[in-house]
């Protein structure tokens, strides 16, 4: 058994101060295939099921692969293609991979919060994990890990490496057996990838709030946070793990158990956001929904204008079904420079004023004495919108109508989107009218929380819509018990799990 290598001491990421959209959450990726002593393919095709996710983080990537022996984990800071070449995928030899995109949304951006996550057992066997969501009884699971002696639980930092370290602590028990008992007592959200030396494993919260879908692949089995993923690797598409499911597939074949009654609640902001425009949600496409939500929007706001252009790429479809509804003309207005991402270069103020300019550029032929109507998919803190209104009307816009695809974002999430504190989301303090004025357009307007639901063609009851409305599906503790840095003891003396303790204690 094999042990990640250590944390490169000079790569630490820099946050863009500009982008103040939600930032994604997490993607997960699994593949099983039957043993080959070559065992050359599964990291590739990690690689390239990551590649496929790598919209749901950029902080962080690593792979797991296991050749039926020996366990071993690569992971670093960075994009997947910063972190990966062709010599350390060669290196990365089995039948069995996991891979993992990190946005945090619990514990610092660094190294050590990297996934996957590693653990050896009592047994003498290794496990790794890899996590998209967020736990909610954080404090009271470590604290009753420290009263049981988990080995090595004082240096937890992550709901994640909490998870991993729990089901590694149960020598009486097969991995299999431990983790359905383990995820019945999880609160929050969690998809999961994870394995050992010999099984893949997968696993959704009860209520399924993230997505978590299963493929197959001629010789072998995959599953990922998304269809595109799947797409990818030339995987076909089986069905979505159940919420309360977890699968186990070994050389004996795939396994389903049961550890929580279903109650689906899944995640509504997937549909205007998170997810790829290829990708499918509950057996549509998200592009088609988009479209449509597209549609609702200009008959609900409708506006007299030029033409309609979208904010790329998020905002394209819904750009493309608010021209189609409204008879206004859709075109090109931005060009995106596809090869920005997050940066190691540490931008200086100067620099981090041009904000939205180092992503879009406007086509001013095209937007010259326009009357504009932007397609956008969301509004958090206002910053983007306010200077993309700024430079619109600079390359000689003369009117800019903004229109979302969501309706205003009031409140936090605490599920596994790293959304703003509600103290921060522009929506939470101001009215539409005045959100309108703080962006300087000259109208603006959000799809409807009924039209966005109708749009997803789910229940009400079957989704998440906490952002929107502040009605939270799965019970939160005390606001003293949440939040990022809960296992870290930021900003105190204490050790990370005597700080989770002690605001268990005194919240």
């Amino acid at each position: 058994m094999r042990q990640p290598p250590g944390p490169p001491q000079a790569c630490k990421p820099a946050i863009d101060q500009s982008d103040d959209r939600p930032h994604e959450e997490c993607g997960v990726f699994g593949v099983w295939t039957p043993h080959d002593p070559a065992g050359r393919e599964v990291a590739k095709l990690t690689y390239y099921g990551l590649y496929a996710l790598q919209h749901r983080g950029q902080e962080a990537a690593g792979i797991a692969v296991s050749d039926g022996t020996n366990l071993l984990v690569f992971k670093d800071i960075g994009l997947v293609a910063q972190v990966f070449d062709e010599p350390t995928l060669a290196s990365l030899r089995g039948h069995i991979a996991i891979g993992h995109n990190r946005y945090s949304t619990t514990g610092g951006s660094n190294w050590e919060n990297a996934q996957p996550t590693f653990r050896s057992t009592k047994a003498g066997t290794g496990l790794a994990l890899a996590h998209n969501g967020n736990l909610v009884n954080t404090a009271e699971l470590a604290r009753r890990a420290a009263s049981e002696g988990v080995p090595g639980i004082s240096g937890v930092s992550s709901d994640s490496d909490l998870i991993t370290s729990l089901l590694a602590s149960r020598p009486d028990q097969p991995v299999e057996l431990a983790a359905v008992e383990l995820f019945a007592q999880l609160q929050g959200a969690f998809s999961l990838v994870f394995c050992d030396e010999h099984t893949l494993y997968a696993a959704r919260d009860g209520h399924g709030v993230h997505p978590l879908v299963l493929g197959r692949l001629e010789r072998g089995w995959v599953v990922a946070s998304e269809t595109a993923a799947l797409d990818i690797v030339g995987a076909s598409f089986v069905r979505e793990v159940e919420p309360g499911e977890m699968l186990a597939i070994d050389a004996d074949g795939l396994r389903s158990h049961r550890f929580a009654a279903p109650t689906p609640a899944g995640c509504l902001f997937q549909y205007g956001y998170l997810r790829r425009p290829d990708a499918t949600i509950c057996g549509g496409g998200v592009y088609a929904t988009r479209a449509e939500i597209g549609r609702r929007l200009a008959r609900e706001h409708p506006v007299e204008a030029d033409l309609v252009i979208p904010v790329p790429e998020s905002g394209t479809p819904a750009a493309v079904g608010y021209a189609e509804a409204s008879g206004i003309p859709y075109g090109h207005g931005l060009v995106k420079n596809s090869y920005v991402g997050r940066t190691f270069i540490q931008p200086s103020q100067t620099i981090r004023q041009l904000g939205i300019r180092l992503k879009l550029n406007p086509l001013r032929d095209v937007i010259r004495g326009k009357r504009l109507v932007v397609v956008d998919d969301t509004i958090v803190r206002g910053n983007v919108q306010r200077a993309l209104v700024r430079m619109l009307r600079e390359a000689g816009a003369l009117e800019v109508h903004v229109r979302i695809s969501s309706p205003p974002v009031k409140w936090p999430c605490f599920y596994g989107i790293d959304f703003a504190t509600r103290a921060e989301l522009i929506a939470g303090s101001l009215d539409i009218d005045g959100v309108r004025a703080s962006i300087g357009a000259d109208s603006l307007g959000h799809v409807s929380l009924d039209n966005l639901i109708a749009a997803s063609e789910q229940p009400a009851n079957r989704l998440c819509r906490a952002c929107f409305d502040g009605v939270y599906p799965i019970p939160l503790p005390a606001d003293a018990l949440l939040g990022k840095h809960l296992l870290e003891g930021v900003d105190t003396n204490a050790e990370p799990l005597e700080h989770a303790i002690g605001v268990l204690q005194n919240p």
